[in-house]
């Protein structure tokens, strides 16, 4: 395990630190509406948004039928094991995953479905890629882990330059799109400069890979699933943050959620909010605020 030296966050840096996000963008939008209505869209997904906020959930393509109260980490724990039960060839490994992962993502699956589908990986990001890339290319299933998203860059060249451009490099003979790369990325108030990026730019950038982000625990799941039956390779990025802090009714039968379809939270005239991951929640507070002071 990499250490580093953690800092600390004060209650009240903290409580400003959480609200200024939301008064940055009340303030962009009472500029752009001084001389306008304001009613407010937020354009949401495909790489997708989470929140803490109570944003209104698409309910046209969720299955019918039980749901359980759950967070983000066990949503995804959920989604994980439906594909290990329903393709036989799935694998999920990476550092510490055989273990439950250092925010127990996994946990309990490699007791469930056994070690040789859920087993850890040794310390190399690069050795990870590859390793899903090959597996991938055989037309199996892997999900891979990456610990944290600011140790991704090691596997940089094999994902942008191997993963991305496979289909195209054979001529369409060959490919790995059973490829998914997991990762927690974001913030959380303590975990320095290498617990903390968010590298989603740097992949979105790039032909051939799909970048996925969710807002919360019923998107994670059916996001999850549909990133990893996508014939595509894909970056997963979680926001660590709402691993716990983000809950809801989760169908618990298998579901997924369109990759290519933008979630509208919040329909309006004037303007259009755009973004993405866990800063979804901060958008729709400066919405709200916008609503409140400025009376629109």
């Amino acid at each position: 395990m990499r250490e580093e030296r953690k800092s600390r966050t004060s209650p009240v840096l903290q409580q400003i630190w959480n609200k200024s996000g939301a008064l940055m963008s009340l303030h962009l939008l009472r500029n752009v509406a001084s001389r306008a209505k304001v009613t407010t869209t937020s354009t949401i997904r495909a790489a997708t948004i989470s929140t803490t906020s109570n944003l209104p959930i698409p309910s046209d393509v969720l299955p019918e039928g039980k749901r359980e109260r759950m967070n983000l980490f066990t949503a995804l724990n959920d989604g994980m094991r439906c594909a290990l039960e329903k393709d036989d060839t799935t694998i999920i490994f990476g550092e510490d995953v055989g273990f439950g992962g250092v925010f127990r993502c996994t946990v309990d699956l490699r007791e469930e479905f056994g070690e040789h589908r859920v087993f850890n990986a040794p310390l190399s990001e690069q050795g990870i890629a590859g390793f899903g890339i090959g597996y991938a290319t055989m037309g199996r299933t892997a999900i891979a882990e990456i610990q944290f998203a600011d140790y991704i860059f090691p596997a940089f060249d094999q994902i942008v330059n191997e993963a991305a451009k496979y289909r195209y490099r054979s001529g369409d003979i060959f490919d790995c799109g059973g490829l998914t790369i997991r990762t927690p990325y974001g913030a959380v108030g303590h975990g320095g400069h290498y617990h903390s990026q968010s590298p989603e730019g740097y992949f979105a950038h790039t032909p051939g890979l799909k970048v996925v982000m969710c807002r919360d625990p019923i998107q994670a799941k059916g996001l999850l699933l549909a990133s990893i039956r996508d014939p595509n390779p894909v970056v997963f990025l979680e926001p660590k943050a709402l691993y716990r802090a983000s809950v809801a009714d989760v169908p618990v039968d298998d579901y997924v959620l369109p990759l290519e379809k933008a979630e509208i939270v919040q329909s309006g005239t004037d303007i259009t909010i755009i973004g993405w991951g866990a800063q979804t929640h901060v958008l729709q507070r400066a919405c709200d605020m916008a609503k409140e002071n400025l009376g629109k």
